[in-house]
């Protein structure tokens, strides 16, 4: 790209011939005869840079030269004051109106062109990195966007949806669609009267224990939390993001959370709360998308499935993760469970044969440092 030198110099004859050398060597030469028309030709050309003589009628050019300063948008442009006056004290003068070099007339060729090389060069480099800085800027804005975007979403939506949403990575994770998961419903047992009889400043305070250490194992397994409504919650694997072993993660996850509630519930006795906990995991195909109205949509998981893990969780005694026979046989290597029999589930035409989950096979996966 062709640099644009603007010559600013009262005497026609100066301007001619640094114009005519500076056009033979490559460059655009533009021309002013006085200050008020270089600062006009700077705003109009947008010059690369300026060769500004220092005596001129009206305004010098070290008054230009400070004019070009103080403007914010020519702030950098580099300026070469040329001067026949003594150049030991024009140097000094021009430095402090913030010149950038200064040549003494009558010009020598070769050193004005070599001048005007090193000062296009630095402008190059300069421009280069304001123009990077205005990239990593944007690039920042557009990430802090996303990072409020992900955090206003997270208090809808499971990370890994929000985070779908956000990246764009998923045709439309909103959209409905079947898909095959795992369903965990659980709830405390013993929370209805706890809340009748306990302080309203007590139950926050339980439910914000148990939501916070139910939360940081529905993260760890990658669960997707659909809703929770007070003591209750549901969490579905395998969307909106798909993980290998659904059930695998689900019955895992159901274990850690029956293990940590029973630590909690030590605590929660010696305050005079009896609370115990239950939970019901099933497996099949589900309509999932949004479900909502305008100004509010949340993510949820229709059919059969959630509701027989609906009715294993309030079937389930305190202590207890009741399984749905898929979920057994997707998991028998892993767990001890014995069979509870066939039972009538409310909602369902048939009894079902249920299953309740005893211990681990194998010890828990090691959890994240983060939880662990």
């Amino acid at each position: 790209m062709t640099s644009t030198i603007l010559v600013v110099d009262d005497t026609a004859q100066n301007v001619k011939l640094l114009a005519d050398l500076l056009t033979a060597k490559g460059y655009r030469a533009v021309t002013a005869a006085s200050g008020a028309q270089a600062l006009a030709a700077i705003e109009r050309e947008r010059p690369d840079l300026v060769l500004l003589d220092v005596v001129m009628p009206e305004m010098s050019g070290y008054e230009v030269c400070r004019k070009i300063r103080d403007n914010p948008a020519t702030a950098m442009l580099p300026v070469v004051m040329v001067t026949a006056l003594d150049p030991t004290q024009e140097r000094v003068k021009g430095i402090e109106a913030g010149a950038d070099d200064f040549l003494t007339k009558p010009i020598n060729q070769p050193e004005l062109l070599a001048r005007v090389r090193s000062l296009l060069r630095i402008k190059t480099l300069h421009d280069e990195l304001s123009e990077l800085n205005r990239s990593l800027e944007h690039r920042v804005q557009e990430q802090v966007t996303q990072l409020e975007r992900l955090g206003r979403l997270k208090r809808f939506f499971s990370p890994q949806l929000a985070e779908l949403i956000v990246a764009g990575g998923a045709e439309d994770p909103l959209k409905s669609h079947r898909r095959d998961i795992t369903v965990v419903f659980l709830d405390l047992r013993g929370f209805t009267a706890f809340a009748e009889t306990a302080e309203p400043e007590e139950v926050m305070g339980v439910l914000r224990e148990y939501h916070a250490e139910m939360g940081k194992l529905i993260l760890v397994w990658e669960g997707t939390l659909e809703r929770f409504t007070g003591d209750g919650m549901m969490i579905f694997f395998n969307d909106p993001v798909q993980v290998p072993d659904p059930a695998e993660r689900a019955v895992r996850m159901a274990a850690a959370m029956r293990d940590r509630v029973a630590e909690l519930a030590v605590g929660w006795k010696k305050t005079g709360f009896d609370l115990d906990f239950g939970i019901g995991i099933a497996h099949g195909y589900a309509t999932l998308g949004a479900i909502g109205f305008e100004g509010r949509v949340d993510y949820g998981a229709i059919g059969t499935v959630t509701n027989l893990a609906a009715r294993l969780c309030a079937e389930a005694k305190p202590g207890q993760v009741l399984l749905a026979q898929r979920v057994l046989t997707a998991v028998e290597g892993l767990v001890e469970a014995e069979a509870v029999g066939e039972v009538s589930l409310k909602g369902l035409s048939r009894p079902m044969k249920v299953f309740d989950l005893l211990r681990l096979k194998s010890a828990h996966k090691p959890l994240p440092p983060a939880f662990s």
